[in-house]
């Protein structure tokens, strides 16, 4: 298996779409009623959901009209946020074809497609030209980049001088063996974790300047035990959920993922980077 199929195989549904659709009825939603809050618990794939991308937007320097990159952007779910909280325009890009036409799809259903392009690609090679955006994110991405240095050097490429770029992943924080799965891997060969000291070192290496960090572990378990707390109360999980991405692979991904962050081996990271 070649390594750009490794990721897309890791992520693969089959049938995803369809399952989104077979779940709005236990909402009590039709596709033309569905609102952008209803999808988020499924089609933001990063520890805190839309929480989470709250937090990292409101750290970023951009404004209404400009054209945002989106790194891995999975079904888009970030994207049709922030092009309809910010009232922006956003590409995004990610290697998994399935993710993609799903995500198209769920656009098309808020009829975003003048503010929302999502290309299936690599972020190692994005069909973008130089100096075309204002401002990025890349959400839960690195975990599946060995190179993270030509990651950050396409993304340099892309961005405007000045341009500021959100980065929000799970980092290495202390030396040991994880427990696998976790979401974005089924085992050690295929995960590629790097430590913040790692991620500067290849931010600084290509130009891209650190402005803050934030080791967001306290978050993260806080996060899980509501949402732990929420199940037990509701007796099962909501009608839509990251359990619809992951199926049923996806209360041991979860529960191994929260063990190694409760041993101190991993956690999400936030950094904020600017190109000069």
């Amino acid at each position: 298996m070649s390594k750009d199929q490794t990721v897309p195989d890791n992520y693969l549904h089959g049938n995803l779409l369809k399952s989104i659709e077979n779940a709005l009825p236990a909402l009590g939603k039709t596709i033309d009623s569905v609102t952008i809050e209803d999808l988020s618990p499924v089609d933001e794939f990063h520890i805190g959901g839309r929480i989470a991308t709250d937090h990292l937007m409101e750290k970023l320097d951009f404004s209404a009209d400009d054209h945002l990159l989106d790194v891995g952007c999975g079904l888009g779910g970030a994207a049709r946020y922030v092009a309809t909280h910010y009232e922006c325009f956003v590409s995004g890009i990610d290697l998994t074809p399935e993710y993609i036409e799903t995500g198209r799809a769920l656009s098309h259903w808020f009829n975003l497609e003048k503010f929302i392009t999502l290309e299936h690609g690599s972020a190692l090679s994005m069909p973008f030209k130089n100096s075309t955006f204002d401002s990025g994110y890349m959400l839960h991405v690195g975990m599946n980049i060995a190179d993270k240095q030509a990651l950050y050097a396409e993304i340099h490429r892309v961005l405007k001088e000045g341009a500021s770029f959100g980065i929000y992943d799970i980092m290495r924080q202390t030396k040991g063996e994880l427990t696998y799965p976790v979401p974005w891997t089924k085992n050690a060969s295929d995960c590629h974790l790097s430590s913040l000291q790692e991620y500067k070192k290849a931010l600084n290496a290509v130009g891209l300047e650190c402005k803050s960090e934030n080791v967001r572990s306290e978050f993260a378990l806080d996060f899980f035990n509501n949402l732990k707390a929420k199940m037990s109360k509701s007796g099962g999980p909501p009608p839509l959920g990251l359990h619809v991405l992951m199926q049923e692979s996806a209360a041991i991904k979860v529960k191994n993922m929260i063990s190694n962050i409760e041993r101190g081996l991993i956690a999400p990271v936030e950094l904020i980077v600017y190109k000069p």
